[in-house]
């Protein structure tokens, strides 16, 4: 893997989210405790809300267009709701949110 600093940990609000624009597309980076970050893809695929507007409650965000879930960790969605958003391994180094970069040369376009 090839890390990419992106940010500081800091720099992410707790329950939040920012967005890092790529070539081939956005993704959201969530902050869900002091250290814990995770990054999936940025739209929603029910009506391509952006998940970085959305909800976060546990290692989840819930799409703020039409209330869909999304585990952060697996990318699945919720309950009754079909459908899944690309993750990207995401960590944290002295207090630094470093991401995949090999992963997101991958991406695919939306």
């Amino acid at each position: 893997m090839s890390w990419i600093d992106i940010a500081a940990v800091a720099d992410i609000p707790l329950r939040g989210a920012r967005v890092v624009k790529t070539k081939l597309g956005c993704v959201a980076v969530f902050r869900t405790d002091e250290a814990e970050v995770y990054a999936v893809s940025d739209t929603c695929p029910h009506k391509g809300g952006p998940l970085s507007d959305g909800l976060v409650h546990d290692r989840k965000v819930t799409c703020p267009l039409h209330n869909w879930v999304f585990s952060l960790e697996t990318g699945e969605a919720q309950g009754a709701d079909e459908g899944r958003i690309e993750t990207f391994a995401a960590r944290v180094e002295n207090g630094r949110v470093l991401l995949d970069g090999t992963a997101l040369g991958r991406r695919t376009a939306a």
